[in-house]
């Protein structure tokens, strides 16, 4: 059964079917009547960072809760060079993997492709189906949007030098040995865990 994880801010809600294991401090909450827009106004009043709700179809309740959002639909690659380094940018103090919103008409994982391409100054050579889907809550002009993120895997040739989309906000791109990606983890999102645990990297 599917898992849906939406990050809000510093807190988290799982939508799936089972009470999770090996999470402790996990709010539960009530599904028969859930309002999202409520939950998300009055999160700061909660004491609780995780919250959970438990369903017997999961993907139903999460349709619905998206219904009442504005959704963004973005797109982007977790990269891999010749020497197995993996591309890392540095972006609002954080680190982060190359992303951007999926253009009108456009197909998801060609905008995959072009975002990392846009940001990265490089080429990619080859990309492999959806790693996993990524879903965060923000606020855009009065507006609760839920942005949900395709990621891919990608791969260059040999190790290209890597030019950071400065107007984008982007400071610095690097390519990141396995070794190196735990040290980055101390200052990233954690929707980029989620990325780089498909690719079982952490």
């Amino acid at each position: 059964m599917k898992n849906y994880r939406i990050y809000i801010n510093n807190n988290t809600l799982l939508v799936t079917d089972a009470m999770p294991k090996h999470v402790s401090k996990i709010e539960p909450l009530d599904t028969d009547g859930f309002d999202f827009l409520s939950f998300y106004k009055n999160l700061k009043k909660r004491s609780s960072k995780d919250f959970v709700l438990i369903s017997k179809n999961p993907k139903e309740l999460f349709e619905t809760i998206k219904k009442k959002l504005t959704i963004i639909k973005a797109a982007g690659g977790l990269v891999e060079n010749a020497k197995g380094e993996f591309l890392f940018i540095f972006r609002n103090k954080k680190w982060d993997l190359p992303k951007g919103k999926v253009e009108k008409n456009e197909k998801v994982k060609v905008a995959a492709v072009r975002e990392v391409e846009e940001e990265c100054g490089v080429k990619i050579e080859k990309r492999q189906e959806r790693l996993c889907k990524t879903y965060h809550i923000y606020e855009l002009n009065g507006k609760v949007i839920l942005k949900r993120t395709s990621w891919y895997k990608m791969f260059v040739k040999g190790k290209p030098k890597l030019i950071p989309q400065t107007e984008e906000g982007i400071t610095t791109a690097s390519w990141v040995g396995p070794d190196g990606i735990k040290a980055k983890m101390n200052n990233t999102y954690p929707l980029i865990l989620d990325v780089l645990a498909a690719e079982s990297l952490v």
